[in-house]
This record gives structure tokens, sequence and C-alpha cells, in this order.
């Protein structure tokens, strides 16, 4: 059987920086050649990053990712790469365009497409053909799908092209199939999720069993807004057992050596179709490679389910601050758990030297939340400033008089004011605190504690927070260091500290019960009546429903903060704000 050598190049793309990008798949392609690569392929959309959103739509951002494409096999060739088949993720326009709008197509109709460069030209392209729309994804309003499904042979080997959503519906593994490909290539921007690299696993394996044929899949890393990309691309033989697997939320060059069926004769129809999909051949080489001692094939090691989600908020972190030009952040340090893991995650991040904590303690903070967060700032090194607000507080009341849920809200709006000053003063970045739990049921103060350019731990519930505390001090521990965390932060009862002996759970349920409705009613968007009829108690479900409805005006106006979960407020569920439906018991 004919060998190939292929590295799948998962890399860190900034969006709308297509000099950049370039950047990245030159580098590649040069450490690809260095290890003796015959293919190498990037993920969807790694010229312009991705999603571009409605920026889709502008023809300023079509035609200069355009024109990269052919300058980009241009340089390949003039370094020397021109041997190397690249294929490369971009946006670009359906190839029956035509410059007038039409009803139904998306303005410039832009594709999500794929390119084949070597020799220093582009030797064919592909189009993506299922576009979703469903979760985080509006690629239908955002693309014209495409009909062909492209076989390249590389080498004596058939190589099939399809990207990310192409392969979580029918139809590219049945075209590989019936084109007979050996290799079916797939180009991913699939964003993270709780678990979810259990699932690209047995996906992966059953469309190449489908096909036939070995499935290599790459995937973008990073941070995008709301998106964190993982990484974690893999090769599957045609059995569908693992043969290859790169790191979690790194950029990395997975290389790996394939023994493939050779490549067969074209079909005599070059018209016929398999599973919607007409098949278009292109040969760069027929002749086989010479006989190659292998590599050994690498899997890197997983993180656990907690792990993984506190390495993808760290990165998103990370990527959200240096993509938009920042360098440190700023948060309050209550001592409580919330603001206490997202100052270890910011350490973790962007390095103890870029994150300043605030202490603003009132007249009814508790001595344990002053020394929790000093003892935080001791374990991690982050800076930490104390203003106190009493007396900004008592100055605001001889003015207004305020007393109840006002009067506590005054305080953590004063608070954020010296959070907004401070970070006006300083270029840092502001970190909103707040759990998922919280703003699921609106226990958060609007202009107070949900102010900041991005919110860590959002898509994370109460009783998650205290399990990734817990996971990351343990792991501090594996490592031979000190865990981060007091484990008085994690143990205390919690509470905002707005009034005297005040705790979380006079609002609201204890959090083991309310994350378990919450997912009921959020996670898996059940009805009451369907919650109610998992067990939970009406008045609790009514209560927890109730609040969940009501707060969503102030869910809109909370900092955008990465998806962790299957499904975070907002890019994946989006409510009306104004809404006369209300949930029934019966």
């Amino acid at each position: 059987m004919p060998q190939l050598r292929l590295a799948l190049a998962q890399v860190n793309p900034r969006l709308g920086d297509l000099d950049g990008n370039v950047e990245l798949v030159v580098a590649a392609a040069h450490e690809a050649a260095q290890a003796g690569a015959h293919l190498l392929v990037l993920p969807e959309m790694v010229l312009n990053g991705y999603p571009v959103e409605d920026l889709a739509y502008r023809l300023s951002f079509i035609d200069g990712t355009r024109a990269h494409v052919p300058a980009l096999a241009t340089r390949l060739a003039d370094e020397g790469l021109g041997d190397l088949v690249v294929v490369v993720g971009h946006l670009d326009t359906a190839k029956d365009h035509i410059d007038t709008e039409r009803l139904g197509v998306p303005k410039n109709a832009p594709t999500n497409s794929a390119s084949v460069i070597t020799g220093g030209r582009v030797v064919t392209r592909y189009d993506k053909h299922h576009l979703p729309n469903y979760g985080v994804f509006d690629e239908f309003r955002h693309f014209v799908p495409g009909d062909e499904t492209q076989v390249v042979q590389v080498h004596g080997v058939d190589v099939a092209i399809a990207i990310c959503e192409d392969i979580w519906q029918d139809g590219p593994s049945a075209a590989a199939d019936a084109a007979e490909a050996g290799l079916l290539v797939v180009l991913n921007g699939s964003p993270y999720e709780a678990a979810k690299d259990d699932t690209r696993l047995e996906l992966c394996a059953r469309r190449a069993r489908e096909g036939s044929c070995a499935l290599a899949y790459v995937n973008l890393v990073g941070g995008q807004d709301e998106l964190v990309f993982d990484g974690d691309s893999l090769v599957v033989d045609a059995a569908g057992e693992l043969v290859a697997r790169a790191a979690q939320f790194e950029p990395e060059l997975l290389v790996v050596d394939l023994d493939l069926p050779a490549a067969t004769a074209p079909m005599p129809d070059p018209d016929a179709r398999f599973a919607g999909l007409r098949v278009e051949r292109t040969v760069v080489s027929s002749e086989p490679l010479e006989p190659y001692e292998p590599l050994e094939p690498r899997v890197a090691e997983r993180w656990d389910d907690l792990g993984e989600r506190y390495w993808a908020i760290v990165l998103g972190l990370r990527d959200y601050v240096h993509k938009n030009g920042g360098r440190s952040v700023l948060l309050g340090l209550s001592g409580g758990i919330d603001s206490t893991l997202v100052g270890a995650i910011a350490v973790d991040a962007l390095g103890a030297e870029n994150v300043f904590g605030v202490s603003n303690p009132s007249a009814w903070s508790t001595d344990h939340s002053r020394s929790d967060a000093a003892e935080l700032a001791r374990r991690t090194g982050l800076q930490l400033d104390t203003v106190p607000i009493a007396p900004i507080f008592e100055a605001y009341q001889d003015a207004l008089h305020l007393d109840g849920i006002a009067e506590e809200n005054l305080q953590a709006r004063i608070r954020a004011v010296i959070w907004m000053g401070l970070s006006n003063q300083h270029g840092h970045l502001v970190l909103a605190c707040g759990n998922k739990s919280e703003l699921a049921t609106g226990y958060s103060t609007i202009y107070g504690d949900a102010v900041g350019a991005y919110a860590p731990i959002k898509d994370l519930p109460k009783t998650l927070v205290w399990e990734v505390s817990r996971w990351r001090n343990r792991w501090a521990e594996e490592q031979g260091e000190q865990p981060p965390i007091p484990e008085n932060a994690i143990d205390k009862e919690p509470s905002a500290e707005l009034r005297p002996g005040q705790l979380d759970s006079d609002s609201l349920p204890s959090y083991d019960l309310l994350d378990a409705v919450l997912d009921a009613y959020v996670e898996r968007d059940l009805g009451a009546a369907a919650v109610v009829a998992e067990g939970f108690d009406p008045a609790l479900v009514e209560r927890v429903v109730t609040l969940v409805d009501k707060a969503e005006y102030k869910r809109r106006q909370y900092p955008p903060g990465p998806k962790v979960s299957r499904r975070n407020f907002g890019r994946d569920r989006r409510v009306p704000m104004t809404n006369g439906w209300r949930e029934s018991l019966d």
C-alpha cells in the first residue's frame, strides 16, 4: 500500500488578521516540510479566522481574503515549499456568483471554502456543503453551500476533503466511499464544550468506517469572543481505530504516517452524484513514494472533564485579552469562591504580574473575606490593593437615604465605579466574576458586580465553581506546587456581604437543587411541567423558572465569557426580553 506522511496543523489564528494568519500557515508549512510531510492540512477558515459572523457579507473582507490565497501559493513556492500539498481553509465567494443581489442568497454569496495549494498555484477548491444553523452556528445565514466533493490524488493516494459540519451530517463520507478515496481530511472550526472530545472521536470513527477510509480531523485552537477552540486534532484508520491525537488547548503540528489504498481510476461519469454531491477529481501526483521508515504515532494525554473546563476558560481569557490588544486585567476580590477562582484563572492565563485585584471592604465585610483575598494574592503573586468603600457609601447615603435592596445594590455599584476608574486610569480590562447560577437567576447587580469586559466563569454553575476550584488545587499538588485557592474560600458559606449576616441561601435555593433545576430548564430546555415530572418540587420549579425568565434583560447586558457547557447564555440560548409567555406547571 502507498505511504503518505500527513501533517495536521492546529493553529491559533486571529480573526481578521490576514497577514498574521498567513504567517501562521507559512510557519506550519516549514515545520511540516522539515518533518518530511507530503500533505499539510490546516483548519477551517484559518486564513481569516472563525467565526466571521456578518463580516462574511463585506466585499472588502471577502476580496482581501481571496487575494491572500494565490499569494500564499506563490510564497510557499518561493520559499522552497512548492512540493508540499497544502489544504487551507478560507472565506471565498460562490463559483457561479454574479455581481447582483438575489433573494435567498447571502449578500456577495460568501462560501466557507478550502483550497488545495501546491507547485505555486491553487489546484482546486472545496466549498462546505452542510451549513449548521443551531447552537452557536449561523452558517446558513452567512454562506452559500457547495455541491461538490473534491478528491485530490497525492502520491498515488486519493484524498477527499470535507469541512467540519459536513461530517456531522450524512453525505461527504458516503461520497468519499463512492469515490474510493483512501483518506478523508476534515478541516474544522469546532468549538469546545464539556466532553465533546469523546463525541468527536466516536463521530470520526463512525464516518471512517462508513467511508471505508482513514479520516484526519484538524481543528482550530484558541479563543474567539465567547467561543474556545480546543484543538484535539486526530487521525483514525479505516476501521475507526485511533492512530494519533494532538493536545487540547495548545497549538501543535501532528505528524503521522499512513499506509493507504492506491488510487483508483477516475469514475466514468463525472456528473454522477453521491449523497447529493458531485465528485470532482484532481491529480497532483500519481506515482507512489518509495518505501520509508514511518514515524511512531503520538496520542496526547487528555484532560479530565474538570481540567478541560478549567483550561478552556484560561485559553478563552488569554486570547480575549491578547487578541484585543490588552495585557492586564483587574477584578474585585471579595474573598468569595467566585472571584477567587477567577483570580487563579487570570494568573494562569496572563501571569501574576498582569493581574490586579482590588479589595473593597464595607462596614459588613467579614475579616475572613479580607484575609482570604490576601491569601490568594500571597499564593499566586497577583497584586492586591485595598480601597474601603464605607466612606463613599456614607456620602451617597447622606444624599440618597436608600434602604433595602437599593441600599445593598449601592455598595456593588460603588465598587464597580472604583474598578472602572482604575481600569480607565491604568488600562486594565475589568473581569466580571459572576457564575452561571447567578446569571440564570438574576442574582447580580446590574452596573455593579456585572460590569466588565469579560466574564470568565459565566458558563460555570456554582456547584462546578467549587468542583473546578478543588480540581485546580489537586492538580497543583500533583505538580508539587502550592494550591492557589485558599481552602477557606472553598469551604465557607457563600455571601454577597451586602448586609449583616447575609448568605446566598437567604435569596436562593441550595445550589445543588438550583443547579439541577437549571440544568433541566436552561441546558436541556425542558418546560416547567417536564421539570416537575423529573421529581422536583413544583414550588421550587416555579420559583426558579420565574427568576430565570425575569432576568433575561440583565443577561443581555452582562459581559461576554467563554462557552464551556452545551448551552451557554449568549450565542446558544437566545430568548426575547419582552415576552408574555409564562411556563405552566400543569
